[in-house]
């Protein structure tokens, strides 16, 4: 008789960095932006090596090596600059047309040596998960918890649009995972 396993319970596809949603810490902004077209994470791992007790030649114990995982480092690839997002990920402050007061007229960073920082945030990256139809049955969120910016600099180059990146850091607290995946029916909503 043949060994019997268990088939997954879910196998899901998911494409595409659909939408990426930024949630302050004191939960007074929220900020969407369906730009961006890449999100790399990198797991930050805090690596404790092997301990072994060699006794002449022979292995006699050994204490494994231990990894934690202390947070992540993500790099969000965006095709259009935002500078709503800038300053929650480094700080400064927006300038706006007096006449216009919704219309951004210019970015100013944070004054080198000043100490300031952004803000803390969750950010949240939705991909589309589709259905052997080719219809999107839902959308994977994956939410990073205690994030905030490092600082950044622009490039360009004759010919070819900018495409910021940027670069966050998240540290869980010492009760919350690095980061929690939920499937959901529908993307949020974008408002004026």
């Amino acid at each position: 008789m043949a060994k019997q396993v268990r088939k997954p319970k879910a196998e899901i596809a998911s494409i595409d960095c659909t939408l990426i949603t930024v949630e302050t810490a004191d939960g007074e902004y929220a900020i969407g932006f369906d730009t961006a077209n890449q999100i790399q994470v990198e797991p930050q791992i805090d690596e404790q090596e092997n301990i072994t007790l060699i006794v002449k030649g022979i292995l006699r114990a050994q204490k494994p090596a231990v990894s934690v995982i202390t947070g992540n480092q993500i790099t969000l690839t965006d095709n259009l600059f935002n500078p709503e997002l800038v300053q929650i990920l480094q700080g400064g402050k927006i300038i706006y047309d007096p006449d216009e007061p919704d219309k951004i007229i210019g970015y100013e960073p944070p004054v080198s040596g000043s100490g300031e920082r952004g803000e803390v945030f969750t950010l949240n990256a939705y991909t589309t998960v589709y259905n052997s139809a080719g219809l999107v049955e839902k959308y994977e969120k994956i939410s990073y918890p205690n994030c905030q910016g490092v600082p950044m600099a622009f490039s360009s180059e004759d010919g070819v649009f900018r495409v910021p990146e940027y670069t966050i850091n998240s540290a869980p607290k010492s009760d919350e995972p690095p980061y929690v995946i939920t499937w959901v029916p529908a993307l949020p909503v974008f408002v004026e």
